[in-house]
């Protein structure tokens, strides 16, 4: 019950933020920007919570245990048989895959592929770096998958931007 609390509170938090500072802002742009950006945020949202929840509780206790090192070999937890394939390589894909696909859509025309590679590359990072305080491991080889997810998430969005622009351009319009 104590560890439902913990994430409770950053759950309250997050929703604070997106009703009292998102939504008022994004509501005035337009129900396609709103829906775009609401998309955004419940994604990160969702990537919080998988990768380093709770948050806001374990700030006051994040240097009362050591430090865990990254792990800088690529791939040797899978080469060595430790975890699986499945977690250790296709979730941290597929984790960034909408990243790659919405990231163009928040950002604008100014978004290109290489952008939207660097940013999912310093998402990745920021979250790997921050990992061990919130007593979590890092590894490269999540890194090295968050990107591929990252560039896999832009490849959906050049594929299907006509589609999507065309049901952006439809709520612009209601």
């Amino acid at each position: 019950m104590k560890y439902l609390i913990k994430y409770f509170i950053d759950f309250t938090v997050l929703v604070f933020l997106y009703v009292f500072v998102f939504f008022r802002k994004w509501r005035t742009q337009g129900r396609d920007r709103l829906l775009v950006n609401t998309l955004m945020y419940a994604y990160l949202s969702l990537v919080l919570y998988f990768t380093m929840m709770p948050v806001v509780v374990a700030i006051p206790f994040m240097l009362d245990h050591p430090y865990k090192p990254m792990n800088l070999v690529p791939f040797i937890d899978v080469s060595l048989g430790r975890g699986d394939f499945f977690r250790q390589v296709f979730l941290n894909v597929i984790m960034t895959l909408p990243f790659g696909f919405l990231l163009p859509l928040t950002g604008g025309k100014r978004t290109r592929f290489g952008v939207t590679v660097f940013f999912c590359f310093l998402m990745s990072l920021g979250i790997e770096l921050l990992q061990p305080f919130f007593d979590r491991s890092s590894d490269i080889t999540d890194l090295i998958t968050n990107v591929i997810g990252g560039v896999l998430g832009y490849g959906l969005y050049a594929i299907f931007k006509p589609v999507t622009f065309w049901v952006l351009e439809r709520l612009k319009t209601r």
